[in-house]
């Protein structure tokens, strides 16, 4: 079983930026990876993914041109660089790795947008 674990969530106010890490009890290199966030009383929405083949990426529009998913291959760990944060990011953002027969997730990590 592949347990996941995020960090990097923190209290910023709108303009600031957070690095969030995905860390797995083994390498998630093998993985299609993505990141995901809730919000109170909102549906779960995905928000990016990095492909397990080729690294391609995908970015919900809400976020496009202000986080990054990437890679670190030595590490076997993945990392969502958020610039530019707005109070409408605010949410628990989860780590998922897509597994052959099964999703795995992470217990999520708060993210604050506030002034």
């Amino acid at each position: 079983q592949l347990q996941l674990v995020e960090s990097g969530g923190d209290l910023v106010q709108p303009g600031g930026s957070l690095r969030l890490s995905c860390t797995g009890s083994a390498t998630l290199n093998p993985y299609t990876i993505g990141w995901f966030r809730q919000a109170p009383g909102k549906e779960r929405e995905g928000v990016s993914c990095i492909s397990r083949r080729d690294g391609s990426t995908y970015y919900a529009d809400s976020v496009k041109g202000r986080f990054t998913i990437s890679r670190d291959h030595a590490k076997g760990t993945v990392y969502l660089q958020m610039n530019s944060l707005k109070p409408e990011d605010t949410a628990v953002y989860y780590c998922v790795a897509g597994g052959v027969d099964r999703d795995y997730w992470g217990q999520g990590t708060q993210v604050t947008v506030s002034s």
